[in-house]
This record gives C-alpha cells, sequence and structure tokens, in this order.
C-alpha cells in the first residue's frame, strides 16, 4: 500500500472532502486506513466493563485509500506516490519531483 501510518493525508471525495490529518492505522486487508480527526460518527454505548458509564460516544471510523492523497512535506501539496528500485531496495518515490519519501522496504 503506498499510504502508511505516520503520513500526512488530505480527504479528497466524501464528506469530509479537503479534510487533512495523520494516519492513525492501517488495515490492509480491507484497503482502509484511519485518519485523526476525519469520519468521525457516533456511537451508542452501553455501560460495562470498559466504560462505567454509557451513552454517546465520538470515534473514528477507518475510509477507503483511495479517497486520500499523500501531502508533499515541502510543498504542502497533495502528490501521487510511485515506487523506485535503488540499489535493489524499494523506496517510496513523489510522482512530481521524484525525491524519495521516507525509509527502504
Amino acid at each position: 500500500m503506498r499510504i502508511h501510518k505516520g503520513d500526512k493525508v488530505k480527504v479528497i471525495t466524501g464528506k469530509d472532502k479537503g479534510k487533512e490529518g495523520k494516519v492513525l492505522a492501517v488495515y490492509l486487508s480491507k484497503n482502509k486506513v484511519l485518519i485523526e480527526g476525519v469520519n468521525k460518527v457516533k456511537r451508542h454505548v452501553k455501560p460495562g466493563t470498559v466504560s462505567k458509564e454509557g451513552g454517546i460516544v465520538v470515534v473514528e471510523k477507518p475510509i477507503n485509500v483511495s479517497n486520500v492523497m499523500f501531502i508533499d512535506s515541502t510543498s504542502g501539496n497533495p502528490v501521487r506516490i510511485g515506487f523506485k528500485i535503488v540499489d535493489g531496495k524499494k523506496y517510496r518515490i513523489n510522482k512530481k519531483s521524484e525525491e524519495i519519501i521516507g525509509k527502504a522496504k
């Protein structure tokens, strides 16, 4: 997957279009990502072992990875991500500037 935990992304479609946030978790099997402050929903929770009081709790739900774009740290704009093999190691690259993103896989 092109998006990793800790990346800063921008939502490009849906009810939260235009919002930016940090990726908290990546669910490879479901092809979804959890982003802080995005796709908040209200859950009705019964009182139990987890919480002594029941009530309505606001939680963040995962969204499909196709609905987000990686934000370039230098320009601050959303960019596409590609892959490049250099010296036998696979790197993520910024498609516009061809810069390497992060560390080798």
